[in-house]
């Protein structure tokens, strides 16, 4: 049998991204470094956490004596007065002499909007824990937090002069109550501080903008975008979901003799009124504006990658496995987390750890209990996006949900199954199901008794309706793998009765232009 020639357009939109891993630090310290680090760190770390120390036992007391008796949640009223002066003149000072005696060394570009002018500060990247420093040069901005972290010794009372938005785990309603709370403040025409949000939700390596949660960009106000960055040799400031812990980021950064940060401020982003319909748009231009500041690119990855590569991790695949640009994949596909995590599970149980979390045809045929035959090198090939001859879990995600879906309708199933009754009794036996299997796959000697008792759920030793479609359903490779024969079968035909005509070679067959077709509907 002739092998098909494949010409399959690719979506732009479905490539991989620029920045595979925006959730890596790796670490590069040099024999030298260490030493040097070591070293200084038997200085400075104890006179460091020894004045640190005392800065705390001074703030703690003007913390507690701002918040005495003002209300933590509600329908509070700015701090104003007295208070507002212990929390955004004296705390804001000592807070910058606390960063100060860690060694770092501050340098502000631009100049920061008034409430009135942005009640909306957006900040990235987002990389750390360190990240905070901007709250000080911003002048004590609320923040949005979990309540739990009221509760924190010391740091508590610290961050209730910030009057940030809290957000709570416990309430279903969480989300909506802080949105709103948020528009609250933005439209509070400048008598609440400016609200402070890192729009990314989570930590990354700042090799790019991962995509911005919409929150920040709901109200429809002017937004102030500011930039971090950390022009250092070593970096001893990122704290990702792969890399350094933080005790060890700490002692790596208080034994530098000083550490750099940059903070600029851009001009305040003023939305169109198209962007105030649409906050995701609103997010993706301020986003834009940010990326070509800082000289980086911008990737659809979000915290649900970080879930998905601890799930991976889970799972004993490499952890990176579980990135595939969440929020691109769900919105194109039309998949929810769970679905995806499902589709993760389903990966590993075929995709070997050993080879870098990646399916090879021989796992594939393996999984589906087949020899590697003709139907599947093609099927393989489909789901091989960039034909490198592996398939990792996005193209894994993207070929069922794009390719093999579609083929599994109810009409494919009764036709297989169909097929399959040869003596049209209503119920395959093992040796129908092995004799199709075999003039399908062109494998003479082929023993598919494995597969035919996993379909034979009660062992009855015939494959009833209910049990084929079952399976199909669970198992939708199966129902692309059929059509994918049927179209060879097709594809010889059209080679036998017009020899001649060497259009066929480069044909697209009618089956892969409807997947093609289906995949550019959901990209629209």
């Amino acid at each position: 049998m002739q092998q098909r020639v494949f010409v399959l357009p690719r979506q732009q939109s479905l490539l991989l991204p620029a920045v595979l891993n925006p959730f890596v630090h790796d670490a590069k310290f040099s024999k030298s470094d260490k030493i040097k680090c070591l070293l200084l760190g038997l200085i400075l770390v104890p006179v460091r956490c020894l004045l640190l120390l005392i800065i705390v036992m001074v703030m703690w007391p003007i913390a507690a004596i701002a918040t005495f008796l003002h209300p933590v949640k509600g329908d509070t009223e700015p701090m104003a007065g007295w208070r507002r002066f212990l929390c955004q003149s004296v705390m804001r000072r000592l807070g910058l002499i606390f960063f100060f005696l860690m060694g770092f060394r501050v340098s502000v570009k631009g100049q920061r909007a008034t409430g009135e002018m942005a009640p909306i500060l957006a900040v990235a990247p987002h990389s750390g824990y360190f990240d905070a420093i901007v709250c000080l040069v911003a002048g004590l901005p609320s923040t949005v937090s979990r309540m739990e972290n009221l509760a924190a010794p010391v740091f508590g009372r610290f961050l209730r002069c910030l009057q940030p938005v809290l957000v709570s785990r416990l309430d279903p309603d969480s989300r909506k109550n802080t949105i709103l709370e948020i528009e609250r403040r933005a439209t509070s025409g400048g008598r609440w501080p400016q609200v402070l949000i890192f729009p990314e939700g989570t930590c990354t390596n700042r090799s790019c903008l991962i995509t911005f949660k919409q929150g920040a960009f709901i109200p429809g106000v002017p937004v102030q975008p500011v930039l971090l960055r950390y022009p250092n040799r070593l970096d001893t400031v990122t704290w990702t979901w792969q890399g350094p812990k933080a005790k060890t980021l700490l002692f790596q950064t208080l034994s530098q003799l000083f550490t750099n940060v940059e903070i600029e401020f851009l001009p305040p982003h003023i939305p169109t009124e198209e962007e105030k319909a649409t906050p995701g748009l609103f997010a993706n231009a301020v986003r834009d504006v940010m990326a070509k500041a800082l000289c980086v690119p911008v990737t659809d990855h979000t915290y649900e990658d970080c879930r998905l590569m601890i799930s991976a991790g889970e799972l004993t695949l490499p952890m990176e496995t579980g990135l595939v640009e969440f929020t691109k994949i769900s919105r194109k596909l039309n998949l929810k987390w769970d679905n995806v995590q499902k589709e993760l599970q389903n990966f590993a149980s075929i995709a070997n750890s050993c080879k870098g979390g990646r399916i090879g045809i021989e796992e594939f045929a393996h999984f589906l209990k087949i020899p590697i035959s003709t139907p599947l090198q093609e099927l393989f090939s489909l789901f091989d996006r960039n034909g490198d001859g592996t398939i990792d879990f996005r193209e894994y995600v993207i070929g069922v949900t794009v390719l093999c879906m579609p083929s599994n309708t109810e009409e494919t199933i009764k036709m297989a199954f169909q097929l399959f009754d040869t003596d049209d009794d209503q119920r395959i036996t093992e040796e129908e199901f092995s004799s199709v299997m075999r003039s399908s796959l062109g494998v003479a000697d082929l023993d598919v008794s494995n597969l035919f008792t996993e379909i034979d759920t009660d062992s009855s030793g015939c494959i009833s309706y209910a049990e084929f479609q079952a399976f199909a359903n669970a198992r939708p490779e199966y129902g692309k793998l059929f059509t994918t024969y049927l179209e060879l079968q097709r594809f010889q035909a059209l080679q036998e009765a017009e020899p001649n005509d060497t259009t066929f070679n480069n044909r697209i067959s009618p089956d892969t232009t409807q997947e093609d077709s289906a995949s550019d509907k959901k990209d629209d």
